[in-house]
């Protein structure tokens, strides 16, 4: 066996041997883990107002009414407006305090949040790597326990896949409420405006409940599938001592 063959070699054998650490020991300890997590005050029973923040901005007063309601407002030529020319109105975009700062709350647990995501991710390749190496040569018959693995390396695949989903759902939540903000710093005496980034944040919490409890029940899934057919994933056939590449 040459130098480089014997490193993959190692490298397969080192890779099942983290898995199977994984399964039998490390998933288990996971699944206690975020249950407990599930049961601090940060996801357990909280109101929703408890997200909810102060955008900083300031409802400008009202521009005083004219005496004469029906009178028009002369039109004046851009080219006529000197730079000492003071016109009236409200002012657009005016953050007169300050920049808005993101919502404290979400982003604590976003952070709290987001290194299980990336855990869910890895251990979900991990896993693929694994039972991908356990799959035997193609043969005719006797494949009933290569089916089981097939079945299991699917569902594992799925699981990588709806873990990465979650990161796009953080990102698309701050450029949702990036939109509604920009709307009420342009037009702050609307208050639907302001209502929708309270009703946004609102659903962000609610979706970084889900995307915990999420991950506890894919870690349980493929915690229970893999340990039922244990058996099967490692020796797909009775004689596949052989054939195992």
């Amino acid at each position: 066996m040459t130098d480089v063959a014997k490193k993959v070699q190692d490298y397969k054998d080192s890779l099942k041997q983290k898995a199977e650490h994984l399964i039998i020991k490390g998933f288990p300890e996971k699944i206690v883990k975020l249950n407990e997590l599930l049961e601090t005050p940060n996801f357990e029973n909280r109101e929703l107002v408890d997200v909810h923040q102060d955008l900083n901005i300031p409802v400008p007063p009202p521009i005083q009414a004219v005496n004469e309601p029906n009178a028009k407002r002369p039109r004046v030529d851009s080219s006529e407006i000197s730079s000492n020319t003071t016109l009236e109105g409200t002012r657009v975009y005016a953050l007169p305090n300050g920049s808005v700062p993101c919502n404290k709350p979400l982003s604590d647990l976003i952070h709290l949040v987001k290194p299980h995501i990336r855990e869910l991710i890895e251990d979900s390749n991990l896993l693929k790597m694994w039972i991908s190496f356990m799959i035997p040569k193609i043969e005719d018959g006797n494949n009933f326990g290569v089916s089981i693995q097939e079945d299991t390396l699917a569902e594992v695949q799925s699981v990588e896949s709806e873990a990465a989903a979650f990161f796009d759902q953080i990102s698309r939540y701050f450029i949702s409420r990036a939109k509604i903000v920009s709307k009420v710093a342009k037009y702050p005496h609307i208050e639907d405006y302001r209502r929708a980034v309270k009703e946004l944040d609102e659903k962000e919490y609610i979706s970084l409940w889900l995307v915990m409890c999420e991950i506890r029940n894919r870690y349980c899934s493929l915690h229970d599938i893999v340990i039922k057919n244990l058996e099967k994933i490692k020796k797909p056939r009775s004689s596949n001592a052989e054939t195992l590449y």
